[in-house]
Order: structure tokens, then sequence, then C-alpha cells
């Protein structure tokens, strides 16, 4: 991958992480039958966006992955516990999104028993959802620890870089151990935040082709 690919996957990175924004500050909160169906077309709008920044995130990926193999195959492991994580929020995002939102439609107007007789189903759909996500936020946090250990060693990035991404990915990994709830609403904001900041971060680098000075290494 020569320079110009390398600056397009930093831009491809910048790009997913304002998608990735727009889809937190966008997400509607969600409650019960009644609150589901009034926020259907946020809904279906915000989880778009988020599955629309899955490929732009996955090249950007994959061209920091190019960028650190040559020194270390940290940098790979790192990538192929990101593609199983970009598969389970892509799947999160349709199921939640879109499946969910259109499921809700199709009962405008039902009565109150055939929505109660409903909830069983809400509740499978929760518990799914939370298990992709969890895949995710823990696939996220394996891979930034991965290529901030890479960064680190092959000093072919800003060293700070990989400092930075070691602390969002050990807080992340410590919150979870603690048990701490992440998966409600403002929760996950905090923690999608924290991490789109460190891929900001790598995209800008990779957009300007920016190289450690001799006091970072």
């Amino acid at each position: 991958m020569g320079s110009k690919e390398l600056k397009g996957a930093g831009y491809a990175l910048i790009v997913g992480s304002l998608l990735m924004i727009a889809t937190m500050v966008l997400h509607p909160v969600g409650g019960d039958f009644n609150q589901l169906l009034r926020i259907v077309p946020i809904g279906m709008i915000s989880h778009s966006i988020a599955i629309l920044s899955v490929p732009f995130v996955a090249y950007g990926f994959f061209g920091l992955t190019i960028k650190l193999k040559s020194s270390s195959f940290i940098s790979y492991i790192g990538f192929s516990i990101m593609f199983f994580g970009l598969v389970a929020v892509l799947i999160a995002a349709a199921v939640n999104g879109l499946i969910l939102m259109d499921f809700v439609k199709s009962y405008e107007g039902a009565s109150e028993e055939t929505i109660a007789s409903l909830k069983p189903i809400f509740v499978f759909i929760r518990s799914f959802n939370h298990a992709f996500d969890y895949i995710f936020m823990g696939a996220i946090c394996l891979s930034i620890l991965m290529w901030s250990a890479a960064i680190i060693k092959t000093k072919a990035m800003p060293s700070w870089l990989g400092y930075f991404g070691i602390l969002v990915s050990a807080t992340g990994i410590i919150l979870f151990v603690l048990g701490v709830e992440l998966l409600h609403l403002a929760g996950f904001r905090v923690f999608i935040f924290a991490n789109v900041a460190w891929i900001l971060a790598v995209g800008f680098i990779l957009r300007k082709g920016e190289q450690p000075t001799s006091a970072q290494l």
C-alpha cells in the first residue's frame, strides 16, 4: 500500500469516525412499544449511518495494519479481532435499527393485548443485541491495545498515539471486568467517543503522513 493509499485510509478513518459520532448524537432512547413506535424514523436513520460507517472504518484499519505490518505481527492480530467486532456491530445495527424498527412499525395500531404478547420478543432482541454489543466492545478494546503496542514497538507512528490507545483500551477493559454498565445509551456514548478520539487521531496522522520525531523515538 503506497502513500496515497495510506492517506486514503486516513481519510476513511476520519469519515468513519464522524459517521460514528453522528450515530451516537442521533441515537434515540428506547422504551416501551409506543416509544419505539415514535422513534422509528430516527432509529432507522441513526443505525443506517452506523452501518455506513463500517466499510470506511474497515478500510482505514486495514491501512493502519499495513503501515505497522513490517515490524510487528501484532498489527495483523489487531485487524483480525477488529474484523469480528465490525461484523458484530453490523449485525447489531441491522437488528436494532432496521429489523426491530420494521417489526414495531408493522404492529402500529395493534391492541394492548397484542402488544403485551410481544414483550418476550423484545426481551429476546435486546439480549441478542447486547451479545453483539459486548463482542464489538471487547474487540475494539483488544484491537486498539494490539495496534497501540505495535505503534510503540515499531515506532512507525508517534509514540504518544500508542500510549493514548493503551490508556483508552485498558480503561474500557477494566470497566468491563469491574462490571460497570456500559450498554445504557449514556455509557455506550462515552465508550464510543473515547475510542473514536483515538481513531480520529490515527486518521489524521495517516492522512498527513506524520512520522515520529527524534524526541518521540
